[in-house]
């Protein structure tokens, strides 16, 4: 075993920044800070007129959220890729903390969710219905969770360049685009959002710093 790199400053500092973002938009929530809550409010309210007036775009959303982004794909295309990295070059260990992860990031989620207990968005006339507490979102976690965690396989794989890019922007269309239906379904606040996309970040950086910790480099891809 063998400490982090000295000469590798940026990864600690991005996490730490990510540790106290995250820190601080939970005190935040949790204390209900009055500023945060109007913006909350403003904005769901917005979002919930243009979701009721645009049923297609709704519907598509709808779709998007439930089938292409839900965790459970999520978790899904996780476990493939660990059963890939397993079949293909076996990349035990690598597939192992990528599976940790993914679930270390659904435990840690999950026990926000219960800590916080932190009330959805209720609407006369919603457009769409979610279970649990709302901070935070686990659609926005679990996508930037796994998306981040894939796109720095790729990247320490050393990928195509063409291949890189289509996946960057996928996994980047895919932890915005879910951010923004959860709001405009009115299914959570912008803060749990938010939330998500930080403690998602975070739950990434500790764990690309715990596997360089442990010196594993991943397979390059056979030919």
């Amino acid at each position: 075993m063998r400490p982090p790199s000295s000469d590798r400053p940026a990864p600690l500092l991005a996490t730490a920044v990510l540790a106290l973002s995250s820190a601080l938009l939970l005190a935040l929530v949790a204390g209900e800070w009055p500023p945060l809550v109007a913006v909350d409010e403003d904005i769901a309210h917005a979002a919930h007129r243009w979701a009721v007036a645009d049923h297609g775009t709704t519907q598509v959303l709808r779709v998007l959220t439930d089938w292409v982004w839900d965790p459970l794909t999520m978790r899904l295309l996780c476990a493939a890729v660990a059963v890939w990295l397993v079949w293909r070059h076996s990349a035990w260990w690598t597939a192992l903390w990528l599976t940790l992860t993914c679930a270390l990031g659904t435990v840690a989620q999950q026990s926000l969710k219960v800590a916080v207990d932190r009330p959805r968005p209720e609407w006369p006339d919603p457009v769409d219905s979610a279970h649990y507490a709302a901070f935070p979102s686990g659609h926005t976690m679990t996508a930037t969770v796994v998306c981040g965690l894939l796109l720095w396989l790729l990247h320490r794989c050393g990928t195509g360049r063409a291949l890189w890019c289509a996946a960057l922007a996928a996994a980047g269309f895919s932890v915005v685009g879910v951010g923004l239906t959860r709001v405009w379904l009115g299914v959570h606040w912008p803060s749990d959002v938010l939330g998500g996309w930080l403690l998602g970040a975070l739950v990434v950086a500790l764990a690309v710093l715990a596997y360089e910790w442990e010196g594993h480099t991943p397979e390059r891809p056979r030919p």
